[in-house]
């Protein structure tokens, strides 16, 4: 959470279902990253981890964005 806050100046906050509630429950804000996280498996380079320096998967996670982006903008 610290790096959180001094790369970002933000934090998160971690949602947790309520406990009095039984089943499916809507948490907000949770779909948009795990569809963001869909979204990068269907780039293979970034699906399969083959890299070896962290920076490296970093860039394809950026080039796989864009690509996202621009597919939208079009």
């Amino acid at each position: 959470m610290r790096w959180v806050m001094d790369m970002f100046s933000s934090i998160g906050a971690i949602v947790l279902k309520p406990l009095e509630k039984k089943g499916f429950v809507n948490l907000p804000k949770r779909w948009v990253v795990e569809r963001t996280f869909g979204w990068l498996n269907w780039c293979r380079l970034v699906s399969k981890d083959y890299e070896r320096l962290p920076e490296t998967s970093e860039k394809f996670i950026y080039v796989a964005m864009i690509r996202l982006m621009v597919r939208r903008l079009a």
